[in-house]
């Protein structure tokens, strides 16, 4: 006899348990059913799964991007009726950032101004001039456009041409960007950079200080005060071109009062409890996106 659950969530970050616990508290006040699925139990589901003693309703991946152990049972759970936040093909073709620079300039965009340099291994070769560098801007930012994750392979206050190939080296079966810094406007002592989280229909935007990454959730007076709507939009744009269910993206407000999307995709969110972390997410914004993915599965279910 098959037994079957309502909501399957596979993780394999340690720092992402009190999220988890989150996830399953909120569905269990809605009587929806979990069952975790961790490295050590991984295998014995996939056993499950296939022998037709297990099954889900629901399927949240937050491990495959690190551990490709995990793909097999992204495979079984990728078919209907299940229902899956953030399907894989189209984490695939966000997490790559190359990829994202393109489709947000094509949307209407802002981006910063930006090189795209192929792999190392590709090619060795140094493929831009110092004048080229001159005109992004001394000093750039340097960036994997795959390689991800707490700013993973990302070079700041890069200066030279040197910095760019030892760079490349570092992952050399990746794509690089070579990127603008940014500055963003300080808006009463607080510099204008944000993180927006789009999870389902909504969207949460907090303050994010890119030089302590402190967060702050950005209040709705705050947000009419200093002219911030448009954040949003930028947010829901950004959606509609990668059409992940949960994401954030970093933007900055530039002293131009331009909006400038810095970090595009963010597919694999840190949900860190601010009140156990010190550079963690708001607990409230953590809570509620815990709360939205519970009644997202429960939409599901009563369908």
């Amino acid at each position: 006899m098959m037994n079957v659950f309502d909501l399957a969530i596979a993780w394999n970050w340690e720092f992402d348990a009190d999220f988890v616990a989150g996830i399953e508290y909120e569905c269990s006040g809605m009587g929806i059913s979990t069952y975790r699925i961790d490295p050590k139990n991984l295998h014995e589901t996939l056993s499950n799964l296939q022998s037709g003693k297990l099954g889900f309703r629901a399927f949240f991946d937050r491990a495959s991007d690190a551990d490709a152990d995990f793909l097999p049972l992204v495979s079984l759970l990728s078919q209907p009726p299940v229902l899956v936040i953030n399907p894989h093909p189209y984490v695939v073709h966000a997490v790559d950032k190359a990829t994202m620079h393109l489709i947000l300039i094509t949307s209407g965009i802002h981006v910063p101004n930006t090189i795209i340099l192929s792999p190392y291994n590709m090619n060795g070769t140094i493929e831009l001039q110092q004048s080229a560098l001159d005109r992004i801007g001394i000093p750039f930012v340097i960036k994997p456009a795959n390689t991800t994750g707490g700013g993973t392979g990302v070079v700041m206050n890069a200066k030279t041409l040197e910095d760019v190939l030892s760079a490349r080296r570092t992952h050399a079966d990746d794509k690089y960007l070579i990127q603008e810094t940014i500055i963003p406007k300080v808006l009463d002592g607080k510099r204008a950079w944000f993180r927006a989280y789009c999870i389902f229909d909504e969207t949460v935007v907090c303050w994010w200080d890119d030089t302590t990454h402190r967060y702050t959730e950005l209040t709705q007076s705050e947000e009419h005060h200093y002219g911030l709507d448009g954040i949003r939009a930028i947010a829901k744009t950004i959606q509609s071109s990668c059409k992940l269910d949960f994401f954030s993206s970093e933007i900055a407000l530039t002293e131009e009062r331009k909006f400038i999307v810095v970090d595009y995709v963010n597919e694999v969110c840190d949900m860190r409890l601010q009140s156990n972390y010190y550079n963690g997410a708001p607990d409230a914004v953590v809570h509620k996106i815990e709360g939205l993915i519970a009644e997202r599965i429960a939409d599901h279910l009563h369908k």
